[in-house]
């Protein structure tokens, strides 16, 4: 694929310039057609080069506005500098806006462009707010690569005449001469190149009744309006004066770009011990680690996601609970990464050899899950690249090397890089670790805080490891500012962790909802995690099991990647005290645990349950077709997901409710106000269907307003199926 213009970098659009010349798999219907531009897109400069354009290169694009104007052409990011985003099989919708002056009619076909330059799909486009000629489609893109996608407005001579003839014949006026106009438009119509045999003797036919003069008009008028007309044209239109936007970037990914369900472990609490005699921990290993994955494949996930397995340093090394005191074997935090043992590119002696870790991704491989690795590019103080390149760091007036720091905190064990001092070496550098752990099986990275570095840095290397291994995922951790995480998203990465941890209440996740759902789905994908290593809110503190429950019922349903911190099975609540991250963390001791014990509690069945409803529904697969329920109820949560059978993958419509009660503490009663048009079913207060729910096995009698009572300590949510009578 080609490479990305670098941010910063202009990059236009030039809808004068002529593309070359494609080879359509389908005969173009059009009578007169404007030339089909491309987004220009000159080459990426190297790095550390000026990211400002030369002075040569056109700072404003001006083109002329065409026969039938097409704007605000969607999805397309900042006028096709990055792509938009899909993944093989998700239905993409387009929007347009396409009008032209007079009363004629106007219509759309939205185009599909395949890797290798081919129009692969062109659907018409439903015209769906006539005042605002606001038309929109479904693409469907049925393999990886870099696709296109424009939309072509075009003048309807078909519908011009058949609007004109049925207001004109019914008044008396011009009747012959309608009449005639229709037969000869038809005909034309009939013996263009391309018309299937029995679309054109409908057309011929339809003819032969328009001609007729015996009888009345508004039989020969029935015969040029005929469904086997309107069928025939909706197959092949008369299309006059059609007027292409420009063709757009989509990149089409695999399916866990947007899909996916993952389980966080630090494999060193995998196995292990402690010796109360000796006062001494055993590391667990890379084998013993994986001697979990069946059990987390058995639940449903597809990737095991492992926090820094590299070597950790000792010097300011972290005691338990972040303290600044190290006990002696106190394991210390894995994102301290760097030893004499190695950096980045080397793994933990306790944790094993790299033949472990070989191990270890066949055995999840076998088991049916992917691998991802913590990317955190940040290092001990004696990590091999403090001497060896002591100028990746920043030095500060008196001489030492700064450490981490985001004030009021302080984090003395780590150096962060910096990417302006010798920005060549450290991405050579980053590149390389990067193929080594993709050498060895990682198919998925989890970055660490890559808003703290550079986006041009961002920009260029994962358009380079995309080159090389289209395959593998990248995960950003960036809570941060929205313009940050959105421009991550654009330039690369496939998913991102959101605000949905710290959205609790009926009202901002109806509203967070219906966001990341939104336009935005074009290009960043949400993973919803309830917790994490970092993060304990204060409503997962204080709501008890209940609390685990529903917020795993809220990211496993809202979003189609979600994840979960191994522990969260033992609903693991307790805050260290004046943080919002847990006690005891992990992250800097040791933390085995007692496994079976967390049948008992019952949250690893419902995680097994979700996983296993997210792999029946394609509802619940796709981002888009989200919509928010109101409920006469302050706690109470519905929505639902649609896809239709044109835009599922099996060719069966699909379409899921979710109820939620978001108050962990209370039974909540409500009713709903169900859109059922927004369902797929009939409208009216006669509509009746069966709503299954997936989660209990229940059947319950549904119509437009149904009454829902949820227990927290019980059935915290309904997931449910819906089947009409």
């Amino acid at each position: 694929m080609p490479p990305p213009a670098a941010v910063g970098r202009f990059r236009g659009v030039t809808p004068t310039t002529p593309p070359p010349a494609s080879r359509s798999r389908r005969p173009s219907a059009t009578t007169a057609a404007a030339p089909t531009a491309s987004p220009t897109r000159p080459p990426a400069p190297a790095a550390g080069a000026p990211s400002t354009a030369p002075t040569t290169e056109p700072t404003t694009v001006t083109a002329p506005i065409g026969r039938i104007p097409v704007i605000d052409v969607a999805p397309v990011l900042e006028g096709g500098r990055w792509p938009a985003r899909a993944v093989v099989g998700e239905a993409v919708e387009v929007t347009a806006t396409v009008f032209r002056e007079g009363h004629d009619a106007v219509a759309a076909t939205a185009v599909l462009v395949d890797p290798d330059g081919c129009d692969h799909t062109q659907v018409r486009m439903d015209l769906v707010n006539a005042g605002l000629d606001h038309h929109r489609a479904d693409l469907v893109p049925d393999r990886e690569g870099r696709w296109g996608l424009r939309v072509e407005g075009w003048s309807d001579p078909y519908g011009t005449w058949h609007h004109d003839a049925t207001l004109k014949i019914d008044a008396g006026v011009d009747v012959e001469l309608m009449l005639a106009e229709g037969a000869a438009l038809l005909e034309r119509a009939a013996t263009r190149g391309g018309t299937a045999p029995e679309h054109a003797r409908a057309l011929q036919d339809a003819v032969t009744g328009l001609r007729d003069t015996r009888r009345p008009p508004q039989a020969r008028l029935a015969a040029g309006t005929a469904d086997e007309v309107k069928a025939a044209l909706a197959a092949h239109p008369v299309r006059e004066h059609v007027t292409a936007s420009p063709t757009y970037p989509l990149e089409v990914q695999r399916r866990l770009a947007l899909v996916g369900s993952w389980y966080e472990m630090f494999p060193r609490s995998e196995g292990a011990t402690y010796d109360p005699q000796e006062h001494r921990w055993t590391s667990g290993t890379l084998r013993t680690a994986a001697e979990r994955l069946p059990a987390i494949a058995d639940m449903g996930f597809d990737v095991v996601y492992l926090t820094p397995i590299h070597p950790i340093g000792t010097t300011h090394r972290k005691g338990r609970n972040n303290s600044l005191t190290c006990e002696p074997g106190d394991p210390g935090s894995p994102y301290a990464i760097g030893s004499p043992d190695g950096g980045h590119d080397a793994i933990h002696p306790e944790l094993g050899t790299f033949e472990d870790f070989d191990a270890f991704v066949a055995d999840a491989r076998a088991a049916g899950l992917e691998v991802a690795l913590d990317l955190a590019l940040q290092c001990s103080p004696d990590h091999p690249w403090v001497t060896e390149h002591p100028e990746w760091f920043t030095t500060r007036i008196d001489g030492t090397i700064a450490y981490a720091e985001n004030p009021p905190k302080k984090y003395q064990d780590i150096y962060p890089l910096n990417f302006d001092n010798d920005p060549e070496g450290i991405y050579a550098e980053v590149r390389r670790v990067l193929q080594v752990w993709i050498d060895h099986g990682v198919t998925a990275f989890r970055v660490d805080n890559p808003h703290t570095k550079p986006l041009s840095f961002w920009e260029r290397i994962l358009a380079d490891v995309a080159k090389d291994h289209p395959e593998v995922i990248f995960l950003s951790e960036a809570f941060t500012k929205p313009a940050m995480m959105h421009t991550l998203a654009r330039i690369g990465f496939h998913q991102s962790y959101t605000y949905f941890t710290w959205r609790n209440t009926k009202e901002d996740l109806a509203e967070y909802l219906t966001e990341v759902s939104g336009p935005a789905a074009a290009y960043m994908r949400p993973s919803f995690w309830p917790t994490t290593h970092d993060i304990l809110t204060p409503y997962m503190q204080h709501g008890g099991t209940a609390a685990f429950a529903i917020r795993a019922v809220l990211a496993a349903t809202g979003s189609p990647t979600w994840g979960i911190y191994s522990g969260y099975e033992f609903v693991e609540n307790v805050p260290r005290p004046g943080a919002e991250e847990q006690i005891d963390n992990e992250k800097y001791e040791f933390k085995p645990r007692d496994w079976a014990a967390a049948e008992e509690i019952g949250i690893s069945r419902l995680l097994t349950d979700l996983n296993r409803i997210r792999r029946e529904h394609p509802a619940l697969q796709r981002l888009r077709g989200l919509t928010v329920h109101p409920t006469n109820d302050d706690a109470t949560l519905c929505f639902s997901r649609r896809v239709t059978a044109a835009q599922s993958p099996t060719g069966v419509e699909d379409t899921v409710i979710v109820v939620v009660n978001t108050d962990p503490h209370h039974v909540r009663e409500a009713v709903i106000e169900l859109d059922l048009e927004a369902l797929g079913l009939p409208t009216g207060p006669g509509t009746r269907f069966a709503a299954h729910d997936l989660l209990s096995g229940d059947t319950y009698p549904w119509h437009e307003r149904p009454y829902v009572r949820l227990d927290p300590w019980k059935q915290c949510a309904h997931v449910l199926g819906v089947r009409q009578w």
